[in-house]
């Protein structure tokens, strides 16, 4: 039974889904947008808007089991990955999966905060990712943002 007080939100449409190598990044972007979600979220309210809880309820999914699951959602990845084209099992789930993908690179992507500052730099183009069909692999730096895997 609900409670009196409690409220019903609107659905909030998740856009992006980070991965569990910027776990602390995830929790951050929550905080202030509710399009974003990470494994293991168990939902929230931000904005008015219910965000629902991460299908993959795992912070060690191994990348066969949440990219397929992550691309049929239509989800962007936000992911680090410094050395992301010697990842040919990453690279080739992204494609078979039709994944789209923005792998923070680089050193100066180490810490929560150099990690945020990143996505900052690029915000405005990764949303724009969210717009071009898959599969694609962009890699963004403070200073940079170019593809990698383009279809």
């Amino acid at each position: 039974m609900q409670s009196r007080n409690a409220r019903q939100y609107p659905a909030a449409q998740v856009r992006f889904y980070v991965d569990a190598d910027l776990l602390g990044l995830a929790k951050i972007l929550v905080q202030v947008r509710n399009d974003v979600t990470f494994p293991g979220d168990q939902g929230g309210v931000l904005h008015k808007r219910q965000r629902p809880a991460c299908p993959i309820t795992a912070p060690a999914a191994k990348d066969p089991v949440w990219i397929p699951q992550v691309a049929a959602e239509g989800w962007v990845i936000i992911t680090r990955d410094s050395a992301i084209q010697g990842h040919s099992r990453e690279v080739g789930a992204v494609v078979e999966h039709g994944a789209r993908m923005v792998a923070l690179a680089g050193s100066a992507a180490r810490t929560k905060f150099e990690q945020l500052e990143v996505v900052m730099a690029n915000w405005r183009r990764i949303e724009q990712c969210c717009e071009k069909p898959g599969p694609f692999i962009y890699v963004a730096t403070r200073t940079s943002f170019r593809p990698l895997l383009e279809q």
